[in-house]
């Protein structure tokens, strides 16, 4: 049994004029007490672009607090910026990163059960929060990205909850790993593997199919 604790919990409300009349819900402030998830995610938690944000496949975003001091460490002169939930989290822990997580893996969090659904893709908001040009790429690039839940049994959370594994798929690939295939070094393997995993979110298995019809063959040696 694999048991880590919930640190923080965020949630955000949309501003209509975040970025040049661009909306966003990326600045989340801290939650109290216990907080309602549903199928949807926590209780008063907005986004303003639903179309690339929130929705069932996007229901809770996790992020690691052990990456904020490596961040602090790679750009000194933003290191303030760099505290939670400066990502834009729902959720926040240690412990736990993109290599330790799986896609498909089953978390008990309070009274809800929920489930790895996709790698979180950084975007343009990232480089406007932290006012650094090209940090969402470099979030790609190091893979340090967080995770999104798919709700599997609404609940109740609160920090200082427990957070428990209870199911990981047989061979299935981190966050890691899935980053990497997609972004950095296809692997047709991988790819096969991310295609076929009904646990991924279907717009990253057919990211995946999209890689693979242009991945190299694999090597027959």
């Amino acid at each position: 049994m694999t048991i880590f604790t919930l640190s923080g919990i965020y949630t955000g409300r949309v501003a209509q004029d975040y970025a040049k009349g661009r909306a966003s819900a990326i600045d989340k402030q801290p939650v109290p007490g216990e907080v309602s998830v549903d199928r949807l995610g926590l209780t008063g938690d907005e986004q303003a672009d639903p179309d690339n944000h929130g929705g069932p496949e996007r229901a809770l975003l996790h992020y690691s607090l052990d990456h904020y001091a490596w961040w602090q460490t790679e750009y000194p002169a933003r290191a303030t910026r760099f505290e939670p939930p400066g990502f834009g989290e729902n959720l926040a822990s240690r412990g736990m990163d993109e290599h330790s997580v799986h896609i498909g893996d089953v978390y008990r969090i309070g009274s809800a059960r929920v489930q790895v659904s996709q790698p979180r893709t950084p975007c343009w908001k990232l480089d406007v929060r932290f006012d650094i040009p090209g940090l969402a790429r470099r979030v790609q690039e190091t893979g340090r990205c967080g995770w999104f839940y798919r709700v599997q049994q609404p609940g109740t959370l609160a920090a200082g909850g427990a957070i428990e594994l209870l199911e990981r798929l047989p061979g299935s690939l981190s966050i890691a790993a899935a980053m990497a295939t997609v972004y950095q070094q296809p692997n047709r393997q991988h790819l096969q593997q991310l295609a076929d995993c009904e646990a991924l979110a279907p717009n990253w298995r057919d990211k995946a199919r999209r890689k693979l019809r242009g991945a190299p063959a694999a090597s027959s040696q």
